[in-house]
This record gives C-alpha cells, sequence and structure tokens, in this order.
C-alpha cells in the first residue's frame, strides 16, 4: 500500500471520519489490487486518531451539589403488559451517598417523587441539582439559553434548590451519577431476585444504606460513605413543610360504557357519568376520579394491560338501572302475558347466559304460538331443568305435532292492531257486588 499512502494520509485529513470501504473503492480506482479486509487492517494502522481529552478534577463543598439521572434495567412482566423497569438514581456528590428507586416508567410524575423520597430519606436539599438534557427537566435549549420544565421550576421553588443541566455532549460533568448507576447494574442489580416492584425497591433502600454506604469515599479515602454522609447532612438545606402533590392530571372521557382509559386499562365510573368529561389523578398506588371538587371512584391502579378495574357499586348501580328501564320497554308484555318466563329467566341468570338473547327468543316465540302455549312449553322446559329457549321451541313443536297442526305463519302486524290481543288480566267482581250493597242500603 506504500505507493498509495500519501494519499490515504492527504485524504483522512481532509475527511477523518471517512469509511474504509469508500476509502478502499477511491484506491481501487488508482489501482491498488488487494482485497478489502486486508485494506481495511491497514487503513486501521494510519486513521489519526482523537487527542484524548483531559479534565480536572471537580470538588463539591458539603451540601452544595447532587447529581440525578435514570437508569435503564431491562423490562418486566405484569399480567399482559411488559413494563420498562427504570432507576432513579441520585447521588450527593461531596459524600456519594446513593439514592435509589425502581419504577415502571420515566414520566414526570415518577421524576419528581423520586426527588422527594431522596430529600425525606436525606433529611434535607441540596442547592444544586444537576442534570443531563433529558425531556423531564430541558424541553429546549438554543446555546446558553436554556427553557425548562415548567413542573420542575415550580418543583424547585417549593424545595429552594437551582436546577442545573450539563452542557451538550458532557456527560463527564456528571460523572458521580453515571458511575453510581454502573455500581447499581454491577454490585446490585446483578443476578437479583425479587416478587415485585415493591420487594425491589426495599432491598434497594437495603443496599443504600448498606453495602453502598459502607464503601470508600472516593475523595476521603479514610472515611466511608455513611461517614461522609453524616458530616454533609447538617449542611443541606431544611426541608419545607408538606411536600407539593404529585398526582398524574389527565382529562379523560366517559363513553357508552361506564369506564375512563387509563394507562392500558379501564376504571369503573358511576353509569350516570356516560358521556361526560371528568378529571383523573394517579399516584403509584391509586386512581381518583373527580367531577370539580366530587370525588367520583377510588380505585386501587392496575400496571396489567387490558384489565376492568371495577367497583362493585358501579356495576350494581347499572344492573338496577337497566333492569328498572326494561319495565318500560317491550319486554314487559313477556312477564305479563307469561308469568313462567320470569323463572326460566332467573335460572338462566344462574347458569350465566345471555338475558337479552333469551328475552328476545321468547318474544318471537310468543308472537308465533300465543302466551298460553308458550306458557306450557316453558313449564314443561323447566321441569326438564332446561331454562333455554331452544327447549321451549321443542316443546312448542311437539305439543303442535301431537294436536296435527302446521307450522305457524308468523305474521307482523301493526301495533295498534297487536295490542287487541294483549292480556288482561281478569279483575274481581266482589268489589262491585259490596258497591251494589252499599246503593240499595
Amino acid at each position: 500500500i506504500e505507493p498509495f499512502l500519501p494519499f490515504i494520509l492527504q485524504t483522512l485529513e481532509r475527511f477523518p471520519s471517512l469509511t474504509a470501504s469508500r476509502l478502499y473503492a477511491m484506491v481501487r480506482e488508482r489501482g491498488w489490487q488487494g482485497s478489502p479486509d486486508h485494506f481495511r487492517h491497514l487503513i486501521a494502522c494510519h486513521r489519526p486518531r482523537r487527542p484524548a481529552e483531559a479534565y480536572l478534577r471537580l470538588r463539591t463543598l458539603p451540601g452544595e451539589q447532587a447529581q440525578v439521572d435514570w437508569g435503564h434495567f431491562g423490562h418486566v412482566q405484569i399480567g399482559r403488559a411488559r413494563r420498562p423497569l427504570m432507576a432513579f438514581v441520585m447521588v450527593l456528590s461531596h459524600s456519594r451517598q446513593i439514592f435509589l428507586r425502581f419504577c415502571l416508567d420515566a414520566r414526570m410524575e415518577s421524576f419528581l417523587r423520586g426527588h422527594v423520597a431522596a430529600f425525606t430519606v436525606w433529611g434535607g436539599v441540596p442547592r444544586v441539582l444537576l442534570y443531563d438534557n433529558l425531556r423531564s427537566a430541558v424541553l429546549e435549549r438554543q446555546g446558553e439559553a436554556i427553557r425548562f420544565h415548567p413542573e420542575l421550576l415550580r418543583f424547585a421553588g417549593h424545595y429552594r434548590f437551582e436546577p442545573r443541566p450539563v452542557a451538550v455532549a458532557r456527560g463527564n460533568e456528571k460523572g458521580r451519577v453515571e458511575r453510581a448507576i454502573r455500581y447499581v447494574r454491577d454490585s446490585f442489580f446483578a443476578a437479583r431476585r425479587f416478587a415485585d416492584l415493591d420487594d425491589l425497591n426495599v432491598q434497594a433502600t437495603a443496599w443504600c444504606h448498606g453495602p453502598a454506604a459502607a464503601r470508600r469515599c472516593p475523595d476521603q479515602p479514610e472515611r466511608s460513605v455513611a461517614e461522609a454522609f453524616a458530616a454533609e447532612q447538617p449542611q443541606l438545606l431544611p426541608l419545607p413543610g408538606a411536600p407539593p402533590s404529585l398526582f398524574e392530571r389527565v382529562v379523560v372521557r366517559i363513553g357508552k360504557t361506564p369506564y375512563a382509559r387509563f394507562d392500558g386499562n379501564d376504571y369503573s365510573v358511576p353509569h350516570t357519568q356516560v358521556g361526560r368529561q371528568l378529571t383523573l389523578l394517579a399516584d403509584p398506588q391509586e386512581v381518583r376520579l373527580t367531577d370539580g371538587a366530587h370525588l367520583l371512584a377510588c380505585h386501587r391502579r392496575s400496571y396489567d394491560k387490558g384489565a376492568q378495574i371495577e367497583d362493585p357499586a358501579h356495576i350494581a348501580a347499572l344492573v338496577t338501572h337497566k333492569h328498572a328501564a326494561r319495565q318500560h320497554r317491550a319486554t314487559d308484555r313477556l312477564a305479563r302475558a307469561v308469568p313462567a318466563s320470569q323463572d326460566l329467566l332467573r335460572r338462566a341468570a344462574a347458569r350465566g347466559d345471555n338475558l337479552g338473547a333469551i328475552t328476545s327468543a321468547l318474544l318471537h316465540l310468543l308472537d308465533t304460538h300465543g302466551p298460553a302455549e308458550l306458557q306450557a312449553a316453558i313449564l314443561e322446559a323447566l321441569a326438564r331443568d332446561v331454562p333455554h329457549p331452544n327447549a321451549v321451541r321443542l316443546a312448542l313443536d311437539r305439543r303442535r305435532a301431537q294436536r296435527g297442526e302446521p307450522p305457524p305463519v308468523t305474521l307482523v302486524l301493526p301495533e295498534h292492531v297487536r295490542a287487541r290481543d294483549r292480556a288482561v288480566p281478569p279483575h274481581p267482581l266482589a268489589p262491585y257486588d259490596r258497591l251494589k250493597d252499599s246503593i240499595d242500603e
């Protein structure tokens, strides 16, 4: 390759990132006959190397700074849902005390809850929190102009700390939290067994106060991390009064069924809220649905997918409401004309059958065979312990065949004609006799 080396070095000086395959094609055009694999090996020896960058050792005062970041630790299967396992990590830059908490998402509310938990465990707040340019902290950046997330600014104002993002592509500026995440992967999470997220967080808390706190402090070799933190803790800012409420707030619209969809699951609401917009407030344990200041429903949060989380009172009220409405529809005619149909429906409901389909089939048989025949056929089906329209239909056909009658022909009659044949229960005449006697007296 020596005859072509001046051309290769000159080209790589002008285009340091030029690929070996493109450079091979250019050298082949100039007469080189070697193989591409051998050429790629030779170029690796001659490609100019970027000079290594030197960094200053960064030192911070006690209580001055903490560094924050997310770490991705694979996925966990919860029912039918495959959810990401995210680790919220905060490290005090002076003592290297670690706070670790695992979450099932990296949303803004989980991000801020991690802050609150870390401040509570440490009993104070660092003056400066250093962030990467993640979306939970920085929404937009143009040079030195930074637009922070408004939720983070409100949160920082409540706890009186300064949020400070590192420079773009400068992960070394928050190397303490980067090394802490690597330390968590190797010394805590590797080969770790846990039953669920709560169990994992209990183990993480014990690890932070145990092995992670007993290790040597890098900036103070004569101390452990726990001893360095004990000296740093009085220098932290005091905690404010009450922590802010950190609910996930979503406006949901209730469709035709009384359920609100959130995070892949359906949560029941009172049936009177169908077709309305409600406010959903969620934390890691509960999901609440409100209409203004009025609380309508409260459920335990599910991290499954496609699940229906129901309040039995909501379903019972809906069933009662639908049952009351049926009394004013055509199905009421079945109950009045054929009393035995109510017993059949009750026994069908105990078996878990579809009552709507059964009612529709019985109404059709009532129109074609009349109330007397249907009453007898239903009693026969119940005697055979088969509360189903097919058994009633077979009994009607058998009774018709015994009488030698032809199959019934369905006649579609107007409503005013069908009203003439409605069953009218006879009224007792004894009250009229007593009225006549009173008049004679």
